[in-house]
């Protein structure tokens, strides 16, 4: 599915919304502080352009959204209360919270909406049918979303963070209601469109995270692609191990270093792991630092970050590169003594960008870091919302809230 295939929120502003209600699913899962404050706006701020272009066109919006992984019912530190203050204030205007998913409360806002009010649903997945497994409740759901917006509203997919996952609020309700990719969803498309086929080249693609399981379609996939392959983070360490050394008490996917060997010997020319580890005794910000090469951790340590040495040699690769992937950060780059991998790596691609090379950050940690290590968003090309989407649509799979959107639209009769 190509994201020039896909009925966009510009042909259903060109039908007209005003008076008409419309049901946007957005990517609003922010991170929080113990005290529920907000830590990091990123998501907010990207769902406000296609939410606002609704808003200024006249439409009665009513917005879904999930916030972290709830257990089976409403968790009160899980609401979506601080966001719709934020939401709020990106869009300039009140954002009505209902009190409840789809019930009373949801369904007398909804009905009471005026052409441009907002209303945000609580927690989405607060209703443990949103993610369930099983086909018939997951429809009853949508059944009752699409009733929030009558039979002439809409639906617009925008949570790019969530089209990888076959849920009532992202694919069900796509086949009950006329549906349409938004701003977001439509950009993030474009740009992962180009990774996988209009490259630049030299194209290099920068891996890090705790798991090489977590990345194995995506090396599988991009290293017939790509010129190079940087591994760091935890999962480097896996392959250290794949190649003989010792880890000390490094994180270790003891399973996957046959698979790490593997791709070693068939990827020797593009996979290229760190050559010195920053090591220290505990996985605390406070234990001191110390500097070995990758061949000699000692068995008592555990690596938290990649050495200087690699830090200079993958920044003078990602220099020259035209076209830069980046997902998952260096080492532990909450410990500001173990986020000199991460900063330098990002800082390698805030330099290509600037010299003319297309880089995308894959959303997650990657961007979570950039905005930690406070270098702005527009220092690279184009910053993903969706980490685990991202990843899937690079490995080639098909994502079911983006498949949904490319079938005929619905007359609606089936309500």
């Amino acid at each position: 599915m190509t994201g020039s295939s896909l009925p966009t929120l510009e042909s259903l502003l060109a039908e007209g919304v005003s008076s008409r209600s419309v049901l946007v699913r957005s990517d609003l899962n922010v991170p929080l502080d113990d005290e529920g404050a907000i830590t990091d706006a990123g998501r907010i701020i990207a769902s406000a352009p296609t939410l606002q272009a609704l808003v200024d066109a006249g439409a009665k919006l009513v917005v879904t959204a999930h916030l972290g992984r709830p257990k089976g019912g409403p968790d009160p530190k899980l609401s979506l209360a601080p966001v719709a203050a934020a939401l709020g204030e990106q869009l300039g205007r009140h954002v009505q919270l209902a009190g409840d998913v789809v019930g009373p409360d949801a369904l007398a806002r909804a009905e009471g909406l005026t052409d441009g009010d907002v209303l945000l649903l609580e927690n989405i997945r607060f209703d443990p049918r949103e993610t369930s497994k099983d086909d018939g409740e997951r429809l009853a759901l949508a059944r009752q979303l699409a009733e929030l917006v009558g039979p002439t509203g809409a639906f617009v997919s925008d949570g790019f963070g969530v089209v990888h996952r076959k849920q009532a609020s992202v694919y069900d309700i796509a086949t009950l209601l006329p549906h349409y990719a938004g701003k977001l969803v439509a950009d993030e498309i474009k740009v992962l469109e180009q990774l996988c086929s209009s490259t630049k080249r030299p194209y290099a693609v920068v891996l890090g995270g705790s798991k090489v399981s977590d990345k194995l379609g995506v090396i599988e996939s991009l290293a017939t692609k790509a010129d190079s392959i940087v591994i760091g983070g935890g999962m480097c360490f896996t392959f250290l191990a794949a190649q003989g050394y010792s880890v000390g008490k490094s994180l270790l996917e003891e399973h996957m270093i046959q698979t790490c060997r593997d791709l070693l010997d068939t990827y020797a020319d593009v996979l290229r792991l760190p050559g010195d580890i920053v090591v220290t005794e505990n996985f605390a910000a406070d234990s001191p630092p110390q500097f070995v090469a990758a061949n000699a951790i000692p068995d008592d340590l555990m690596g938290l970050d990649i050495g200087p040495g690699s830090i200079k040699r993958f920044g003078a690769l990602l220099a020259n590169a035209e076209t830069i992937f980046w997902n998952g950060p260096m080492g532990v780059f909450e410990f500001p003594a173990y986020a000199s991998g991460t900063r330098g790596v990002a800082e390698a691609i805030v330099g290509a960008t600037a010299k003319g090379a297309f880089s995308v950050v894959g959303g997650g940690d990657s961007a979570a870091a950039v905005r930690a290590l406070k270098i702005p968003d527009d220092a690279f090309s184009h910053i993903s919302t969706g980490g685990g989407a991202s990843l899937e649509y690079l490995e080639g799979k098909t994502l079911p809230g983006i498949e949904v959107l490319g079938r005929p639209q619905p007359n609606g009769g089936d309500l």
